[in-house]
């Protein structure tokens, strides 16, 4: 039964893109929208089956639905993995996805290519599902790269807009940055582990612990922790981990809802699922959960800054994702791995509360995106407004709110890990609390509350906006405000907990097990929280928004001043596009250059091609002399040739 019902979850919608792609003509706008809706719900419903004959009853399945291809004795099979974890996320993927399905009525209700993106949206879902259920390496990376795929499509949507063209190559290029390094990661698993099975690798792991590679001349590394850090140079990439994260802003350019589907529950949180997946060889690897903490701890704290001077409004959300993603990827380089998918699922729901709340106001401001251009959007969105607060409020970690127990318990698991690089890790988490709760409220307060600064056209056109956006927008809402408090000590206090044995921890490394004996409920860490640095960073953060943005704005008028230069430094996000323009794009352009006018016209075209031809004609000058019509000419030839040949012989 689980097998059956997985694949209803994982076909139905792609069977919802096949019809809305190809048959769009035919059905129409509504009968898109109805097939594509109609087919995640069956989706959704099939994924919470699962979820319960998994969780609750027990069951699961592993095993191949096909073979795919075989390559000498390789064999590259199509299979799932239906475990407690696998069920997780198809859960939430499928819930959001059928969210931002419902949501994209009424944002894309007045655009000409309508079903072109209910296709795209239900193909890309399709995509992640495949990724999450995956029982090998094959299929992983055949997710992995749809996602990307389809994401192209998504974010360069209205492709005759330049900044979205050059935003879904960006993505798409640093996307396959990443990816090199993941499919090296693969091909190395192969060549040592003869499989790319997940269950066969996982259990020659520890074989292979003491196995070394020599990479330069004297230098031996384990070849897991090469593995290791391979496998998570892809996850830079697709989860946007510092320096791969240049793409996730760019990305904006495509429509809100897919804005909220790839930032909230999907592609951008595949990495993060990945390092949990392969918790049984990242726990082998001290140097590679090293790595993974310190790069995801300086990535939440450096790049959630970025937002201070942003003025565009899903900009500001997006930031907040890169930031969050690295709270996750901080979590699973603590071991804490059960800790980050917590924050993962509750960052499903309230950031898709962003977004899609963003998008309301998007809607309703004509689509000006400009925070400077809002204000006191309360008064006229009543609805948005409370569910842009709550999304705000989860974000920013203040207790009941869900995200308060997911991000408290990884900024706790990092500063009880003995990890190297944790203490560094620790402090970025704890000042990046107070940089969240700084730049989301800087945004709800611009927004939503000071003075208007809109024109009167468009303030006597300002309303709440259609009941599908405000539909989705609540179904978000309520998670966002009990799901952190529900799971916690399911998820990570209870043994088995709801992850059961999909995660892998070492003993000297279990740090959620110490937390466990403090733990007296959600309710008590909630009260608690008074007496903890995370809230009370957190709420200064609120505090300095409000100060900074509705009492004193003369004070960040003044600090743009004095600091300009540090302005100007966050305005170019480090010069991290600065570099990759002059080094990598400026400099790959010099070398196709080069290759091509010396290369390519010079030594092919001029001398090989061009020049086989002009010796040729030199050759036949030279030979067309001894062609001279004369007898006596021909009779010297002969004799002098036959004295050559006579000479030879006796010599």
């Amino acid at each position: 039964m689980v097998k059956y019902l997985s694949l209803i979850a994982v076909l139905s919608p792609l069977l919802g893109s096949l019809i809305a792609g190809l048959a769009g003509r035919h059905v129409g706008k509504r009968g898109s929208h109805v097939v594509t809706i109609a087919l995640m719900i069956v989706s959704f419903v099939a994924a919470v089956m699962t979820f319960k004959l998994v969780v609750l009853d027990g069951q699961s399945f592993i095993g191949t639905i096909y073979t795919w291809g075989i390559s000498g004795s390789f064999q590259f099979n199509v299979g799932f993995m239906i475990d407690r974890l696998t069920v997780v996320m198809m859960t939430i993927v499928t819930f959001v996805a059928l969210l931002v399905h419902i949501y994209s009525i009424g944002y894309m209700a007045d655009d000409p290519s309508n079903q072109r993106f209910f296709s795209y949206v239900s193909l890309f879902t399709f995509m992640m599902l495949m990724l999450v259920t995956a029982d090998n390496f094959f299929q992983l990376f055949f997710g992995w790269e749809g996602v990307g795929l389809v994401s192209y499509l998504l974010i360069g949507f209205w492709f005759s807009k330049e900044s979205a063209a050059v935003g879904s190559l960006k993505a798409f290029i640093v996307n396959r940055i990443g990816d090199f390094g993941f499919i090296l990661g693969i091909a190395a698993i192969l060549d040592y582990f003869g499989t790319v099975n997940y269950g066969t690798v996982f259990a020659k792991a520890s074989t292979l612990a003491q196995t070394t590679i020599s990479i330069f001349p004297g230098s031996h590394w384990s070849i897991l922790t090469v593995i290791c850090i391979l496998l998570f140079i892809g996850a830079m990439g697709k989860s946007a981990q510092v320096p791969l994260h240049v793409w996730l802003p760019e990305s904006m350019e495509g429509p809100t809802p897919i804005s909220a589907l790839i930032h909230a529950a999907t592609m951008v949180t595949a990495g993060v699922f990945m390092v949990a997946r392969f918790s049984p060889i990242f726990e082998l690897s001290q140097v590679a959960l090293s790595l993974v903490l310190v790069i995801g701890a300086t990535g939440a704290l450096f790049l959630g800054i970025l937002a201070f001077v942003e003025y565009d409004i899903k900009r500001v959300v997006a930031y907040s994702t890169m930031s969050q993603l690295g709270y996750m990827m901080a979590a699973n380089g603590a071991s804490a791995f059960s800790a980050g998918i917590f924050h993962l699922l509750t960052h499903a729901c309230f950031k898709a509360l962003l977004f899609l709340s963003a998008g309301s106001v998007i809607i309703a401001m004509h689509h000006d995106q400009d925070l400077r251009n809002m204000g006191n959007l309360k008064k006229y969105l009543p609805i948005t407004y409370v569910c842009f607060l709550i999304g705000a409020l989860a974000l920013s970690a203040i207790p009941p709110f869900s995200g308060f127990y997911s991000k408290d318990a990884i900024i706790e698991a990092v500063h009880l890990s003995t990890i190297p690089g944790a203490t560094y890790a620790y402090w970025c988490l704890l000042i990046g609390s107070f940089v969240t709760g700084y730049y989301i409220f800087r945004a709800f307060f611009m927004a939503f509350h000071t003075k208007e600064r809109m024109d009167e056209k468009l303030r006597s056109q300002l309303k709440e906006t259609h009941w599908s956006m405000l539909l989705a927008m609540i179904a978000l809402a309520i998670p966002s405000v009990c799901l952190g408090a529900l799971l916690i000590d399911k998820i990570l206090y209870q043994t088995p907990g709801l992850l059961g044995s999909a995660i892998h921890v070492a003993s000297q490394y279990n740090v959620l097990a110490i937390m466990a004996k403090s733990f007296q409920g959600a309710w008590s860490d909630a009260m608690h929280s008074v007496k903890t640095l995370p809230f009370w960073f957190a709420v200064s953060g609120v505090v300095a928004a409000w100060f900074v943005v509705v009492i004193a704005p003369q004070v960040r008028e003044w600090m743009m001043k004095r600091f300009a230069w540090v302005y100007r430094f966050l305005v170019n996000q480090y010069g991290f596009d600065l570099i990759n323009d002059f080094v990598f794009a400026r400099g790959t352009r010099k070398i196709a250059n080069f290759f091509f006018n010396v290369g390519d016209l010079k030594v092919l075209d001029h001398y090989m091609v061009d020049g086989s031809g002009r010796n040729m004609t030199r050759i036949s000058k030279i030979v067309r002399r001894l062609q001279s019509g004369y007898l006596y000419h021909y009779a010297f030839v002969m004799i002098i040739g036959l004295l050559g040949f006579m000479v030879w012989l006796i010599w």
